[in-house]
């Protein structure tokens, strides 16, 4: 009878090990089936279609008049705003974690506005604003500025859709950080701006180039509030992914799927630039402890 009983139990039990296993193996299997299916086949797909021509037809498409005009525009629209994002993120994340002040927790919550609200509510908004009929439309159109429908509607509309990368990333690395450091600089007798510059910068410059990776990506990419405000003018307010949209709408899928490949090619640059971030910063945690 206890044979039985024991064999009974045995027979029931589980053993914890087997079950994580079981729990491991299924969440592995979800994880990169999902991945597989929303990433690595689109990106595929993306290339192939760029390709299914050949070279000669890809080159053509890229270096189409049109098509350079859209590059350039993009990369000048993320050559402005990233100093101006590097300047809000570091100056929030400063102030935020070093500093205490009424409306802190307000302030940390407006920053993450822009991941609320919608890209292209965000168009509309800055439409109202600086629009000919808008708030301050006409007054900028007596004085020569034309802000919508051409290229600093879209460098506002970037920013606006860009600024919490940089200081959502810094904000839990410097909090982590602490203020010690800093303490002990002032403690000794440098300035505010010296312990920025020689202490707080220093610490900080590896989060701060992961955040410009985010925002930069981010802005190569945007579509819908630049959509908005843009005007979509050929050769002068389409950026790449404007310029996709425009090439697929007219048919011109070969040229889209082209054009779609450079933006996938910074993507893919972008994560091996984290990936490198990451592995360092891993390595960096291993000695220091």
């Amino acid at each position: 009878m206890e044979r039985e009983l024991s064999h009974r139990h045995h027979v029931q039990y589980k053993s914890p090990v087997t079950e994580f296993k079981a729990v491991k193996i299924l969440l592995i299997t979800v994880v990169y089936a999902f991945l597989i299916l929303f990433l690595l086949i689109p990106l595929i797909t993306v290339f192939s279609k760029a390709f299914e021509k050949g070279w000669g037809s890809y080159l053509l498409a890229i270096s189409h008049p049109d098509t350079l005009a859209a590059i350039k525009l993009t990369v000048f629209i993320v050559v402005v705003t990233l100093p101006l994002q590097m300047i809000f993120g570091v100056s929030a994340a400063w102030l935020i974690t070093k500093f205490n002040f009424h409306g802190k927790r307000l302030l940390t919550t407006v920053i993450d506005l822009p991941f609320a609200v919608s890209p292209v509510i965000a168009g509309l908004v800055f439409v109202l604003l600086f629009g000919s009929n808008g708030l301050l439309g006409p007054w900028l159109m007596e004085n020569g500025w034309k802000v919508i429908y051409s290229v600093p509607g879209m460098i506002l509309a970037t920013i606006f859709v860009t600024f919490p990368f940089i200081a959502r990333e810094l904000i839990p690395f410097m909090q982590h950080e602490g203020i010690h450091e800093e303490e002990a600089s002032l403690t000794l007798g440098a300035n505010g701006w010296k312990t920025f510059f020689f202490v707080t910068l220093p610490n900080i410059k590896w989060a701060l180039f992961y955040g410009v990776i985010l925002a930069g990506a981010r802005a190569i990419g945007e579509f819908g509030a630049v959509s908005v405000v843009s005007g979509h003018i050929r050769g002068m307010t389409n950026t790449m992914p404007l310029h996709i949209e425009i090439l697929y709408n007219e048919y011109q899928f070969q040229a889209a799927f082209a054009v779609a490949s450079l933006m996938a090619f910074v993507a893919v640059i972008t994560l091996i630039m984290k990936q490198i971030i990451q592995q360092r910063d891993h390595r960096l945690g291993k000695r220091s402890t």
